[in-house]
């Protein structure tokens, strides 16, 4: 069951103030969407400013311990603002919710409302003290939820399977959000077809294990299979996909990705690659596999980009294995890369190895990777420089007045840089949601040039 709100009567109480707080991953960013459009059904009026609003949802994040601690700070200041109206409801929702329920309500009592991951859509009951049942699942949205988006205008998440059925050490996911659950593909395409009367024209696919679409369905392939699908739905003009695991990018995924409607962008996590470690965090390819697979999708597709992840600190790497993770991210020259330090994950495989891995040495080994990339970057981006190339306008650069902003294909939303440009010949404004910029400028992380 999950818990009422205290102090809240049995009936709708029209025209409330919410404001939603979403915290984490692009995913939890589309469930806080689904909640917005369940609000606003209810009859929810909307604000951004939790100071204004009747009702705070936070929707949190509890994957690794930064993030728990972000939970736990912005409970803090919600309910300071509780404490000085104390007619404000405040709900905590989501991945932390899930993982440590009792834990929370003991450390932050005066919440009035608790739900995990299971009751998205029952948000306005829940807000209002209805007894809701749990319905023994993780909650996977449909095109039917109302959702707000809240990305820019031009462009838009597409979540399309909830949960993950692998079980790599480190990973506390398959704990919170349960085995992996594709949506039906005709929900999808549905969904698709609206965002693009509304105007979006990038789509990005969005999963625990993208490259895992239809597995549960019995469906080879179904990655691909749904790609080619979109690319004949009438508006979009980019499809993008983010999180795929290395062993199923296969050559079907390759020839759906050479359409043109398809980002030839790879958000392939590779995690670590001495094989030792690999092994140890049951991923699947080591820096040399992952090194084939990289010349393979370059052969295949030349302009293909690549994002990786990368973990420092697991339990086990010394001086050799960072040293085998360092020659690994100069050979692959990625394009764009994340580094996290090592979270002990209380009931994962890993967590029984303990964290022998000084927070300072992990601290080093994060900078030292992220300094490495930036030189990478650096001159990938120079390389760029005279050529023309297709950007998908989000609109105009906040801190550079005359110029706009928006991504190459090259450029996931949020997670990488941006291409800043100039309209020239006394433009107003772009002539339209996609653009083509010959660039002029570039740093380790964002691009600048001018209209085309």
């Amino acid at each position: 069951m999950t818990r009422p709100a205290s102090g809240t009567r049995g009936g709708r109480r029209a025209r409330r103030s919410v404001a939603l707080v979403s915290l984490g991953c692009a995913k939890n960013l589309v469930d806080s969407e689904v909640m917005l459009g369940a609000l606003k059904a209810a009859g929810y009026a909307l604000t951004g400013r939790a100071e204004d609003a009747d009702v705070v949802v936070v929707n949190t994040c509890g994957f690794i311990g930064p993030a728990r601690e972000e939970a736990e700070a912005e409970l803090r200041r919600v309910l300071a603002l509780k404490r000085r109206d104390p007619g404000k409801t405040v709900v905590a929702a989501g991945c932390y919710v899930e993982r440590d329920p009792s834990g929370l309500r003991a450390r932050f009592p005066a919440v009035d409302a608790w739900t995990g991951v299971r009751g998205f859509d029952r948000i306005a009951d829940i807000v209002e003290g209805r007894t809701v049942r749990d319905p023994g699942r993780t909650f996977l949205y449909s095109d039917a939820s109302p959702r707000l988006v809240q990305t820019p205008g031009t462009w838009a998440y597409v979540k399309i399977s909830e949960g993950c059925s692998h079980r790599c050490g480190f990973c506390a996911i398959p704990l919170i959000k349960g085995p992996y659950v594709s949506r039906p593909a005709a929900s999808i395409v549905r969904e698709v077809r609206a965002l693009a009367g509304q105007g979006v024209r990038e789509i990005v696919l969005i999963s625990h294990d993208t490259t895992g679409f239809g597995r549960d369905r019995g469906v080879d392939d179904g990655l691909a299979k749904l790609l080619e699908r979109l690319a004949r739905v009438e508006g979009p003009g980019w499809l993008r996909f983010l999180y795929g695991y290395p062993e199923e990018i296969s050559g079907r995924l390759l020839e759906a990705m050479a359409g043109p409607k398809v980002c030839r962008y790879f958000d392939i996590p590779f995690q670590h690659a001495d094989r030792r470690l690999v092994r140890a965090m049951r991923r699947g390819l080591d820096g040399d596999r992952a090194l084939r697979l990289l010349d393979r999708v370059r052969d295949t597709l030349p302009d293909a980009a690549f994002r990786t992840s990368l973990i420092v600190g697991f339990p086990g790497e010394g001086r050799r294995e960072f040293s085998a993770l360092r020659r690994f991210v100069a050979a692959a020259r990625f394009d764009h890369l994340g580094v996290f330090a090592y979270s002990p994950e209380r009931g994962t495989p890993a967590f029984a190895l303990g964290d022998p891995v000084p927070a300072a040495v992990k601290e080093d080994r994060v900078r030292e990777i992220m300094e490495l990339q930036a030189r990478v970057s650096k001159a990938k981006n120079a390389a760029r420089i005279g050529r023309t190339v297709e950007v998908l306008v989000e609109g105009p650069d906040a801190g550079r007045p005359g110029l706009w902003s928006g991504r190459g294909r090259f450029q996931a939303p949020e997670v990488d840089g941006v291409v800043r440009f100039s309209l020239g010949n006394g433009r107003a404004e772009p002539p339209s949601p996609i653009v083509r910029v010959e660039i002029t400028a570039a740093d380790a992380y964002d691009l600048a040039g001018r209209l085309a």
